[in-house]
């Protein structure tokens, strides 16, 4: 595997904890909201990564095969739990809230093991750079 490779692979995992980490982002600021309805009310939303396997299944100017890549976005499935309260102007004809299903704490972990993940990347891609910057040292002398 070459120098390339490494920083390649690791690019793509860290655009993949890019976006996981702003949709945990996404969904802790829509935490609080309410909705009229049960169609409208948020739904928190995930990040399906992919391995990536083949030539094929990389993006276009792909130089190596390895990797990950976001697949899709999905909604949880969590159910809606609907709250009374009739004094709210979203309030639905039977005095229905309708809150957003994303759960705080299941979200700080989602962001804590994405932001590890992403400093792991990080790791991978320094010590890749001091070790090609080693080896020019050693074919200098």
């Amino acid at each position: 595997m070459s120098i390339g490779n490494i920083f390649g692979i690791a690019g793509t995992a860290l655009n993949a904890q890019m976006t996981r980490m702003n949709a945990t982002a996404s969904n802790l600021a829509n935490a609080d909201t309410v909705a009229g309805s049960d169609a409208e009310a948020y739904r928190a939303k995930r990040a399906v990564f992919k391995a990536l396997l083949s030539k094929e299944m990389t993006h276009a100017g792909a130089s190596h095969v390895g990797g990950v890549k976001v697949d899709r976005m999905t909604q949880t499935d969590a159910p809606i739990q609907p709250i009374y309260d009739p004094s709210n102007p979203l309030a639905d004809a039977n005095g229905y809230v309708y809150p957003s299903n994303v759960n705080e704490v299941t979200e700080m972990v989602e962001m804590m093991a994405a932001s590890r993940s992403y400093q792991n990347n990080v790791e991978v891609v320094n010590t890749a750079r001091q070790l090609m910057l080693r080896t020019l040292e050693i074919t200098k002398a």
